[in-house]
């Protein structure tokens, strides 16, 4: 079943200067039929509805979207994304925020969040925060990002030396954010490596019952070789003050830039991370979040790779299956710069960590837009958005129009 996003949805501003669907009729909703069986329980059939897009401009596109979702009695959803020039690679100005109050069928018009603008320090570098990724964080009450800062030299020329573990928090009362903060890594890792330039940039985390975070992040052992090593941290939130405690095991490869934008989720009892490689991507397990096996390639279920690669995948955990969001190879998309569309959503095989290639389907097309910075809001056990902004629209058979942020609902069959 091949899904066309401009078959589904059309976009248009009232004379309230809110965004509102057009589309007529009942939600159109494709069902991802799965059938068969695993070791972890029966596959999963999920529904894919797509939401309210949120427009880019004729000046600048909007990158690393992703959403939050803030449960209550009048829920919300909160897209942070970059105001991103249309031209050149990493050229991140301020950061956005676009809500919904009414499940995703409007948006307000993004407005800029005061204390996350692209700045210029007194050493006369311009910091801008990127790469963040919101989530609720139920202990406290409040939406944090994790991520980092991209630091250019006048301007212009990125240090990626100068990254740190940045958040920030966004005030439950009064909604405003507060500044990019650093959280303290140690100097050295548990092989007496240095920590250099870590960051949380694009890492989807996972909060535990006690209110601790699993953040993933990735460094450098050394300044004058970009080879990443990804970890996870497990660190303390008050609702204000994110505190590194400990780090597990270093997950490495002597190929390329190493093992970067992890992502980690929980299911079933463990913990399952996936990591960026340059020519591929990987997945382990453990048993208490900070500690996993070896990393192995991700294949599909009859042993042949999978073929994503130099791109991040995410996890949806969704009506009691796991599922993961990726690109890859092979899908008649070599015209897509690092075949980053379309975009795909696959069960997972917990026991032989693999994706069940039955199982595999279209979650946003191909039309003629990377695709391969998403990220995972999680609504309820049955219930997860996927947010996702165009890439490189300026680039290819789009140049001239604008991008967009394209949101899209999966649900369990039947759960509403």
């Amino acid at each position: 079943m091949r899904l066309k996003h401009g078959d589904m949805m059309r976009t248009n501003r009232s004379g309230e200067g809110r965004l509102r669907r057009v589309t007529t009729g009942a939600a159109l909703v494709a069902v991802l039929g799965f059938i068969g069986a695993v070791d972890a329980g029966e596959m999963v059939s999920l529904g894919i509805e797509p939401l309210m897009a949120i427009e880019g401009t004729a000046e600048h596109d909007w990158t690393q979207a992703r959403t939050a979702y803030v449960p209550g009695g009048k829920p919300m959803w909160i897209t942070t994304m970059s105001q991103t020039r249309k031209r050149g690679t990493h050229a991140f100005h301020d950061i956005f925020e676009s809500i919904s109050r009414d499940g995703g069928r409007t948006w307000t018009p993004p407005r800029v969040i005061p204390s996350l603008r692209r700045t210029r320090s007194e050493d006369g570098y311009e910091v801008a925060p990127g790469d963040l990724y919101p989530m609720w964080h139920e202990t406290t009450g409040c939406v944090f990002v994790n991520g980092k800062t991209f630091n250019f030299a006048e301007g212009v020329k990125e240090d990626i030396l100068r990254e740190t573990v940045s958040y920030a928090v966004r005030n439950p009362d009064s909604g405003e954010w507060g500044q990019m903060r650093t959280v303290i890594m140690p100097d050295r890792d548990h092989s007496g490596g240095r920590i250099i330039a870590a960051n949380a940039g694009c890492h989807q985390r996972v909060h535990l019952a006690n209110g601790d975070v699993l953040l993933p992040v990735r460094y450098q052992r050394s300044a004058g070789k970009r080879q990443y090593v990804s970890v996870v941290a497990r660190c303390e939130f008050d609702g204000e003050k994110l505190t590194y405690k400990e780090h597990g095991t270093e997950h490495t490869v002597a190929r390329g830039r190493g093992l970067y934008e992890p992502s980690i989720a929980s299911f079933g009892g463990r913990f399952f991370l996936t990591l960026r490689a340059d020519h591929s991507a990987f997945v382990t397990r453990g048993e208490d979040g900070i500690r996993f096996e070896p990393q192995r390639e991700w294949t599909f279920d009859d042993g042949q790779p999978l073929g994503s690669y130099n791109t991040q995948q995410h996890w949806v955990v969704c009506g009691g299956g796991l599922f993961l969001v990726y690109t890859r190879r092979g899908a008649d998309n070599d015209h897509i710069m690092r075949h980053r569309a379309p975009l795909f959503i696959g069960q997972v095989d917990p026991e032989r960590l693999c994706v069940i290639r039955a199982s595999e389907r279209v979650l946003l097309p191909e039309n003629h837009a990377t695709l391969g910075n998403s990220g995972i809001c999680r609504v309820s056990e049955n219930e997860s958005w996927v947010t996702c902004g165009e890439g490189r629209v300026s680039h290819g058979r789009r140049k001239g129009g604008n991008n967009r942020v394209l949101i899209t609902r999966i649900g369990a069959a039947g759960a509403r």
